[in-house]
């Protein structure tokens, strides 16, 4: 993920009271007192640009899909004249063109599998946060910014609510062999070892676990929207992920309607029958206000009804994005 020239830099340091040698420190460490009161107004206005453009793209993309679709069904099938019996059989023109930008529509909500997402959990030493986020912050930009890996940095935070002082990152690759050759690219690098062995000494414990996102609901492309982050984590009873996708399926466009979702991924290696979910509040006072408002929208409370009993455990944290996050 690193070019060979940029693993090469070493960042400056300095010396402790104690003589030894630390990183100097030029990321600044967030926290939940950088949330300024009273910008939700400022959030809504940004949350509502990037909804008009996210929805403009899709558009967009929908229409080429449904053109290229269309054009190909048309170079595969002969022409035919139409009349009554020729509707009864293949459907009216305008119902062939509906089935194509259907067809096309329901092709890029399956492509979504060529995704792989990881969820990293590093609990940093209080001690040691400073280092860690000077540390990690010069290498992961890094390596998402390697043209050559197949990798991309959803997001990086910390926990202020919850885990404090747990930092999550989430990745995500080109299918496993996205994963595996971005892995392999890093890892045998010559620079990796003096990070790792840096970072070590930081950690109390890491825990990852590889996911996959529900098709119904892609994972955002960066924005930067400024807020906090709420983290939901669910461990549901064996055998009721596809119940629990059914009902969410169903509940989400309610629950979109108030507030701003990043993405939802279900744990295929790790952490099983695990569910996460990441929304992006203007603050703690706007979370409350729209958690309420969406139990007043038909649908919702009746998602809720039918997923409790699939819970066995539920969690949440509250973040704040580092700086070099590509969605804050």
């Amino acid at each position: 993920m690193l070019s060979r020239q940029s693993l090469r830099t070493m960042r400056p340091t300095t010396t402790t009271a104690a003589g030894l040698l630390r990183p100097f420190s030029t990321k600044k460490t967030p926290s939940l007192s950088d949330i300024q009161p009273n910008e939700a107004d400022s959030f809504n206005a940004k949350q509502k640009l990037f909804r008009e453009q996210l929805a403009e793209q899709r558009r967009q993309q929908e229409a080429k899909a449904a053109q290229i679709a269309a054009t190909q069904a048309a170079a595969h099938q002969p022409p035919r004249k139409a009349g009554p019996l020729t509707n009864l059989i293949y459907g009216t023109k305008e119902g062939r063109e509906l089935d194509a930008q259907l067809q096309a529509s329901f092709s890029q909500v399956l492509a979504r599998g060529k995704y792989v997402h990881s969820i990293t959990f590093d609990q940093v030493k209080p001690e040691c946060v400073d280092d860690y986020v000077a540390l990690v912050g010069e290498w992961y930009p890094k390596w998402a910014g390697d043209k050559e890996n197949k990798v991309h940095l959803v997001g990086s935070w910390r926990g202020e609510v919850g885990d404090v002082d747990t930092f999550v990152h989430i990745w995500e690759y080109q299918r496993y062999t996205g994963l595996h050759s971005s892995l392999s690219s890093v890892t045998s690098h010559p620079s990796y070892p003096s990070f790792s062995q840096r970072l070590a000494p930081l950690l109390y414990k890491r825990h990852t676990s590889l996911m996959q996102e529900f098709s119904f609901w892609p994972t955002t492309p960066p924005r930067q929207l400024g807020g906090i982050f709420e983290l939901r984590s669910y461990t549901l009873h064996p055998g009721n992920l596809l119940e629990w996708e059914t009902h969410w399926r169903r509940g989400l466009k309610a629950r979109r309607e108030v507030m701003e979702g990043v993405g939802a991924w279900f744990v295929q290696i790790g952490d099983l029958n695990t569910v996460h979910h990441l929304w992006q509040f203007a603050d703690l006072e706007e979370r409350r206000r729209q958690r309420e408002e969406s139990w007043a929208i038909k649908g919702w409370a009746e998602t809720v009804h039918k997923t409790v009993p699939l819970i066995q455990s539920m969690k949440s944290r509250i973040l704040v994005p580092m700086s070099w996050s590509p969605v804050a």
